[in-house]
């Protein structure tokens, strides 16, 4: 297959906010992989409910917030709304930073200042996916929606890699990076301009313009369905929670492995985001889902067994080539099945499952190590994904059905 540029880059405004946000994720995902080892040193044993604390400060602002953000998001510029957000985020990062280089950080100070960027969020994530398709065709959103995946996937794999350089103790300098980082987007959203966005048919902040979100998307079974399964995989296979436990406690391999175990993931995705984002079409949408979802499964099972190194990365590379492929089906379903004007709260509410999963099963993952041990937390939530999506299938069968080239809802968006 010969190799050409994705035909979302061809759209000026879009690579703007592609190659900002790849500066952006890879600091968030140092802070976020600096968080989960900063938190294991103070606890100074394996704590499995310490760790998955940091689950439990994220969701409840996500619960929340996400339906008012999601509003807010039809309702309001979205490119203004991400001026605000990210500047937000990037004020968090220095306080985490300050608190950390004067020593007074504590682990109710990690998990205060977590709920407050999960808050902000809850505006920003809403705004950011109802922005993409403003920027490019409907044609066009698979490929983008795969190079946002890659964009994630890169900043996944560098942000835990420069973790690496930091000198131990230091961590601070890993919150100051992130906070620097979000100048990447902010200078991006400046140079992208205005973005036409149809605001007519919002309907106002009020609650029944916010319930208008929820009752959209549980008439339509292939958006619902794939929230469903989103929840269900990512609440019962939250191998990352435990990472530090692992690269520590069991595989033996200090801070160094623990970044690349953080890292193997991204490396799965970013690869299979890759082979997507060559398609010119991706058929058989619904067969790939399922196909995409078993295999992030069985991996997760693979990982929980794994007492090499070797073995644990080459799992964790199949977990996040699985999600990968899965998270741009699923994303390219919703969003061409979701007019502009309530776009946003449709990924208001979506936010609430696939932010609500992992961060739910960070707690479920931290109980269950804690009566019977993380491996065993890691295998049964692989078992729980399989059986979920086994639900799912006999539940949804038009899911699997599904092929791509369906009538959508959305308008076309403005370039």
């Amino acid at each position: 297959m010969k190799i050409q540029i994705p035909p979302a880059f061809k759209h000026y405004r879009y690579r703007y906010l592609w190659l900002g946000l790849l500066v952006s994720i890879a600091g968030s995902q140092m802070q976020s992989a600096a968080i989960h080892w900063h938190i294991r040193d103070l606890t100074g044993v394996p704590d499995p409910m310490a760790l998955g604390g940091i689950g439990l400060a994220r969701i409840l602002p996500v619960v929340i917030f996400s339906i008012i953000g999601g509003t807010v998001a039809d309702n309001f510029n979205r490119r203004n709304i991400l001026f605000i957000t990210q500047s937000i985020l990037a004020l968090q990062a220095l306080v985490l930073a300050y608190l950390t280089f004067s020593g007074a950080i504590t682990i109710q100070y990690i998990y205060i200042l977590t709920a407050l960027q999960a808050s902000a969020m809850a505006f920003d994530l809403p705004a950011r996916q109802s922005l993409v398709p403003n920027l490019v065709p409907r044609d066009v959103l698979p490929s983008a929606f795969s190079l946002n995946t890659i964009a994630f996937n890169v900043g996944a794999i560098g942000g835990p890699l420069l973790l690496g350089l930091v000198p131990e103790g230091a961590l601070e300098y890993a919150y100051i990076f992130n906070a620097i980082s979000f100048l990447a987007v902010l200078l991006a959203l400046f140079l992208m301009g205005d973005v036409p966005q149809n605001l007519n048919k919002a309907g106002g902040i009020n609650f029944s313009a916010m319930w208008d979100g929820v009752r959209f998307i549980f008439k339509r079974p292939l958006i619902s369905s794939t929230m469903l399964m989103d929840f269900i995989a990512t609440f019962f296979a939250s191998a990352n929670t435990m990472l530090p436990i692992v690269a520590r406690d069991i595989l033996n391999v200090g801070k160094t492995g623990f970044v690349w175990l953080t890292s193997a993931q991204a490396i799965g995705s970013v690869g299979a985001g890759l082979v997507v984002s060559q398609l010119p079409k991706l058929r058989k949408q619904g067969t790939l889902f399922f196909a995409s979802v078993f295999i992030f499964g069985l991996a997760t099972i693979l990982f929980g067994f794994s007492t090499t190194f070797a073995l644990a990365m080459i799992a964790l590379f199949l977990i996040g080539a699985a999600d990968a492929l899965s998270t741009v089906i699923r994303n390219t379903i919703r969003q061409m099945q979701t007019p502009d004007h309530i776009r946003g709260r449709m990924t208001s509410v979506n936010q609430i499952f696939f932010m609500g999963g992992p961060q739910l099963g960070e707690v479920e993952a931290g109980l269950v190590a804690t009566a019977f041990g993380v491996p065993f937390a890691i295998i049964s939530g692989g078992i729980g994904c399989i059986l979920g999506l086994g639900f799912v299938a006999w539940k949804w069968p038009q899911l699997m059905a599904y092929n791509g080239d369906e009538p959508t809802l959305a308008g076309a968006p403005a370039d």
